[in-house]
């Protein structure tokens, strides 16, 4: 990861802890401030990264054009950049191919390395609708997040079931009828 500063961090950790009134030199903590950096290392590993790399080499259909590609329960963490906490979810996305298609396993690492960074679900939900329908050259994108917040579940309004659905849809997916075809075959099942 480019500009990662393992020493900053730890630093500011331990500032942290001093700040709240604890001994950072104590047994229980000594390692705290290594541990975040780890923890902070794998949180922002997509900071500066490309997320449409995350496609590879689309293949080609033989036909020329394929229907809806669906995947649901894709689950992600990030980091909301309001107050440093995670928020954990599932991600489903549609996309209606042109000539090619990506690889299943690409789609999960697209969302893995836009999440991987400080966040808003809502501006998530966006870079992820983008970077199929650019990277994909999809004729139609649908993303539908569903997430919990830490910063609703354990702080301020305590909301422990509390969920936020955000959607991004492009192209033939922006279409009111298509969306919610897709939204009721995202949330039942396909019969």
């Amino acid at each position: 990861m480019t500009g990662f500063d393992r020493a900053r961090i730890e630093a500011a950790v331990a500032e942290i802890l001093a700040a709240i009134g604890e001994d950072p030199s104590r047994p229980g903590l000594v390692r705290t401030p290594s541990r975040v950096a780890d923890a902070y290392a794998e949180f922002f590993a997509g900071v500066g990264k490309d997320a449409a790399e995350e496609l590879g080499d689309p293949v080609p259909l033989e036909r020329g054009s394929a229907e809806t590609v669906i995947l649901r329960d894709i689950e992600f963490r990030s980091v909301c950049e309001h107050h440093l906490l995670p928020f954990l979810g599932v991600a489903h996305v549609a996309y209606l191919p042109g000539e090619e298609v990506v690889g299943l396993g690409r789609i999960p690492r697209v969302i893995e390395t836009l999440a991987a960074r400080p966040q808003l679900q809502e501006r998530l939900t966006e870079q992820i609708a983008d970077t199929v329908e650019s990277g994909a050259q999809a004729r139609g994108v649908l993303v539908v997040l569903d997430a919990a917040h830490t910063c609703v579940t354990t702080r301020g309004a305590r909301q422990t079931n509390a969920t936020t659905v955000t959607i991004a849809a492009r192209g033939a997916f922006a279409d009111p009828v298509a969306r919610a075809e897709l939204v009721t075959l995202i949330g039942r099942g396909i019969a």
